[in-house]
């Protein structure tokens, strides 16, 4: 994989990471998701009120158009793990942070695992 592969696969994942706390976020902050209980532009306008949530739907459209670019100059076996495999870790790092959700320790040896596969994959 070229460097500049390398760096847009992390690019997109940290975009990606963004867009996915923001999410959380602003669904925490409209007190959750539910399909039903009203029309569909009841649940588009409680959803876009709260700015985390646009924002983020913006940040997975960037991440996808870097993605792209990624597609078309590396091959997808090497720079897909290595995507998911660093927004994998990077929001269970996020989540435990910023919405202080539980780390346990098989957590912690399964991100390891996938960071070491991570560093394989890019060496590959």
């Amino acid at each position: 994989m070229s460097s500049q592969a390398l760096i847009l696969t992390i690019t997109a994942s940290i975009v990606t990471v963004a867009a996915n706390l923001l999410l959380r976020y602003g669904l925490v902050k409209i007190g959750g998701f539910r399909l039903g209980g009203g029309t569909f532009a009841d649940l588009m306008l409680r959803l876009f009120k709260q700015p985390s949530i646009p924002v983020g739907f913006i940040l997975y459209f960037i991440g996808a158009l870097i993605w792209f670019r990624v597609l078309s100059i590396a091959e997808v076996s090497s720079s897909y793990p290595i995507l998911v495999g660093l927004t994998f870790a990077s929001v269970t790092a996020g989540a435990v942070i910023l919405f202080h959700e539980s780390l346990s320790a098989m957590k912690i040896i399964g991100i390891c695992v996938i960071l070491a596969g991570i560093i394989i994959t890019a060496r590959g």
